[in-house]
């Protein structure tokens, strides 16, 4: 088990095409068993285009690799009725819906002596990862092995669980996303192994691209009369997908100049109709 330090900025995952670029980056080191160390970068971002703090920065890794849990750890045990440094008869809240209005009430008035933005921001990033269908947990840091006992499924420090699942929750936000950029005509073979087998898209199945799209947008998937089968994230820009369309994923390398991902797209991220 090796480690990688990743720098990231706010631009690199307000940007469809950075973003995918960086979730790749991600999934790949955690395919080869490497832990990726993420920091804010620096050297290249001002006060304008901050993260702001390291709970925010988490909760959007979380949602760019989906993420099954967020864990927070804090000098505090948890999320408290109160501050406990003022009222020692403050009660641990062991469980809670993330995204409760009533957590950001109850946590607006604590402190952190660690880190920036004391017990609120942590709220509010578990509110931005539920949106992806990860809980989140915050726990106090020096707990003996806390991640280990995290992970065999100890209850340890609260826990703020999603409100929906993690597949649902993305595909809910594709089945309701408006701005489709365009489409793909697919065989009647790749709607049965989209329909029956639960695969991904794969370009030798496309016969025809529509609109203009780039990679990471939402496009649809047609059967050859017109009628909806999917939609899902590229993984090629349109100007791409008409060059690899009807191709084997040997030739893409040849075809494009680089070697990309095999799939149009994958089946994690289509949902079928």
């Amino acid at each position: 088990m090796g480690s990688a330090q990743v720098l990231l900025t706010h631009a690199d995952l307000a940007d469809r095409e950075r973003y995918l670029n960086a979730r790749s980056t991600l999934l790949t080191l955690l395919t080869l068993k490497v832990i990726p160390v993420i920091n804010e970068n620096d050297t290249v971002v001002n006060e304008e285009i901050k993260f702001g703090d390291n709970d925010t920065l988490g909760a959007l890794v979380a949602n760019l690799i989906e993420a099954d849990a967020l864990v927070i750890l804090t000098d505090q045990h948890g999320l408290y009725s109160e501050d406990p440094r003022k009222n020692p008869q403050a009660r641990l809240i062991e469980t809670a819906r993330a995204g409760d209005p009533g957590l950001e009430r109850m946590a607006g008035g604590a402190g952190s002596s660690i880190g920036r933005g004391g017990m609120i921001t942590k709220i509010l990033a578990a509110k931005r990862a539920a949106s992806s269908g990860a809980s989140t947990v915050i726990a106090w840091g020096r707990e003996p092995n806390v991640l280990l006992r995290l992970c065999a499924g100890e209850p340890i420090g609260t826990a703020l669980l999603a409100p929906t699942q993690k597949m649902a929750a993305r595909k809910q936000w594709m089945v309701d996303h408006l701005q489709l950029r365009g489409a793909v005509v697919i065989d009647a073979g790749a709607v049965q192994k989209l329909r029956e087998g639960g695969k991904s898209l794969l370009p030798i199945g496309v016969v025809e691209v529509q609109g203009e799209f780039h990679r990471g947008d939402v496009i649809a998937v047609l059967d050859p009369s017109g009628a909806a089968v999917a939609r899902g994230l590229a993984n090629y820009a349109s100007s791409e997908a008409r060059l690899i369309a009807k191709k084997p994923s040997s030739e893409f390398e040849k075809i494009l100049g680089f070697s990309g991902e095999p799939e149009m797209i994958h089946r994690d991220n289509m949902v079928i109709f």
